[in-house]
């Protein structure tokens, strides 16, 4: 029978949270030695010959796969590859844009990608100078590749929730990339004009009167993002808000979950937060 959390701590540990394991309490210890492979021997309190029984069974529920936490990008990541295997890299310019560049088994797409270029080959991303893209940023491209449509942009923009069956999406779009946005830039409209050029955004205000900045984003040759922003207003207790926009023709080209990763990859970016881009 396989160990749950609530067996190894009631059946094996301590349950003295002395925390010389270096987590606060038994349980969690024992959720870390479940779903991530922590060995048991890292309880000091525990007699070898338990550690020796119960690590048997441990290693035997792991390999099998049991209460193992997932790695969600990883898993994304093998999907998004195994939807764009089929994908012949001659007939990618036709269906995303880009330019092949050399011939046979070394040609590649070299695409544009905010104000850089990634280059794809063989089922390998990477920017143009041999970076590698991290896992989030390759599952929508490889998405992109796979899903494709040929409609080019029609400048008409919409937000997430105008879009079909992204009711469920609503909050981690709010939660992952307009809050962070509105934390980190609230009063501070000049610096996130200055991180938004830096990216290769275009300053869109005069454009759209209605915000206090709009910038747009060419993501990818046929999938832009206008950021909207709205600082705050203490005389008219106006909180600040973020939004982001996207052509009505992105659900052409990418699923509803590769269109959340790549607006929080295009938060991360503006904000800095490479750390978090994992």
């Amino acid at each position: 029978m396989a160990l749950s959390v609530v067996d190894l701590y009631k059946d094996v540990l301590p349950k003295t949270n002395c925390k010389d394991c270096g987590f606060p309490t038994c349980l969690a210890f024992a959720s870390m030695v479940v779903s991530a492979k922590l060995g048991l021997k890292n309880c000091p309190h525990i007699a070898y010959e338990l550690v020796e029984k119960y690590q048997k069974e441990l290693d035997e529920q792991h390999a099998a796969g049991k209460w193992i936490k997932k790695d969600m990008a990883q898993d994304a990541l093998v999907w998004a590859k195994e939807r764009a295997a089929s994908m012949k890299i001659q007939d990618l310019p036709e269906r995303i844009g880009g330019e092949l560049i050399g011939k046979g088994e070394d040609a590649a797409l070299k695409l544009p990608y905010f104000n850089d270029f990634i280059l794809i080959r063989n089922l390998t991303i990477t920017k143009e100078q041999g970076e590698a893209l991290n896992r989030w940023e390759q599952v929508f491209v490889y998405n992109h590749m796979a899903q494709g449509g040929k409609s080019l942009p029609t400048g008409k923009w919409k937000s997430l929730q105008e879009f079909p069956n992204t009711i469920s999406k609503i909050k981690s779009m709010r939660s992952h990339v307009e809050e962070p946005l509105v934390n980190k830039f609230a009063g501070h409209v000049e610096e996130l004009a200055k991180a938004s050029k830096a990216l290769g955004g275009i300053d869109m205000t005069d454009k759209n009167p209605s915000s206090d900045l709009a910038f747009y984003f060419k993501v990818l040759p046929r999938i832009p993002v206008m950021l909207m922003f709205w600082d705050k207003d203490m005389e008219d207790s106006f909180e600040a808000k973020a939004k982001l926009l996207f052509d009505e023709t992105i659900i052409e080209h990418l699923d509803i979950e590769s269109i959340l990763f790549l607006s929080e990859r295009l938060r991360q970016l503006i904000c800095g937060d490479e750390d978090q881009a994992k």
